[in-house]
């Protein structure tokens, strides 16, 4: 009776996953999105990561360590975060220049049930090769240039579903069913791909809006929104980016990421696609 009862809790659950809040998407310039239904979701925990830190360095410009500057971004998005979105909690997995393994960045966002997991770094290019003197040597390459959103690609969805498992869904499983069971159960694991999808849709419905920003208000050039196995997106189970906000190996980049004035605009771009991204989530369908 007891697997018979957690087998129609989980049906039952599965198809409120399919009617909630979900997105479509034809590309990252595409902003449609499906029919909301009253879900009384409210966001409510945002974890903010700044990439690399301490001995993890990152990359590095003519001047600056990324480290620093991813440093520099997310404090300042945790400012604007609280400022703008006050019924909304920021965590930050680092203040300071320290090191942070990314497996425990993850476990911070899970561990704290945050709804969306951003990871802010900076983006270079590897050297080439280059003819000189007859010889060839490796040089530096400068020509990268614009932002670039990154997602978890589905081949590492084995992560991201053991993190579910852990945290999305270990109420619902021990409550319903026992741990002691060694086959798997079919419906568990439908309930828990479904979530996995329906994080990696609003995972690239997040990165499209923060993308739109940057080139529909900054003007910056984008790479576009790309689904890639990311270590550190891997294991967070809700809904996350890694925003790579610019090259700092470009000069001219470089000097944007480390001024004032492109900071804020990198920030601002990101508070305004956090609010979008919050209001459709929290929608009632008319």
């Amino acid at each position: 009776m007891k697997n018979k009862a957690f087998k129609t809790y989980i049906y039952g659950l599965l198809a409120l996953l399919t009617c909630s809040t979900q997105f479509t998407y034809a590309s990252h310039n595409t902003d449609s999105i499906d029919t909301a239904v009253s879900t009384g979701f409210k966001l409510k925990t945002i974890v903010i990561d700044a990439g690399h830190g301490g001995r993890a360095g990152g990359a590095s410009g003519a001047y600056s360590m990324e480290k620093n500057v991813t440093l520099a971004l997310a404090l300042k998005l945790q400012q604007a975060v609280q400022k703008e979105l006050k019924d909304v909690n920021v965590l930050m997995t680092r203040t300071s220049d320290i090191y942070v393994q990314n497996g425990l960045r993850a476990d911070m966002a899970n561990e704290n049930k945050a709804n969306i997991y951003i990871s802010l770094h900076c983006n270079a290019l590897p050297n080439v090769r280059r003819v000189v003197n007859g010889r060839s040597v490796s040089v530096p390459n400068h020509t990268g240039r614009g932002v670039l959103l990154l997602v978890n690609r589905i081949g590492r969805s084995n992560e991201q579903v053991a993190a579910i498992r852990e945290n999305e869904y270990a109420e619902i499983e021990a409550t319903y069913s026992s741990r002691k069971e060694k086959t798997p159960d079919p419906a568990q694991a439908m309930i828990l791909n479904a979530f996995r999808d329906k994080f990696r849709k609003q995972s690239i419905r997040l990165a499209s809006l923060v993308n739109n920003e940057f080139v529909d208000t900054d003007g910056r050039r984008t790479l576009g929104v790309i689904e890639q196995g990311v270590e550190v997106l891997a294991n967070t189970a809700m809904p996350s980016i890694l925003v790579e906000t610019g090259f700092i190996d470009n000069p001219e980049e470089e000097d944007y990421l480390n001024s004032d004035a492109g900071q804020a605009e990198i920030v601002n771009s990101i508070v305004r696609a956090i609010k979008q991204y919050k209001h459709e989530l929290e929608q009632t369908a008319q």
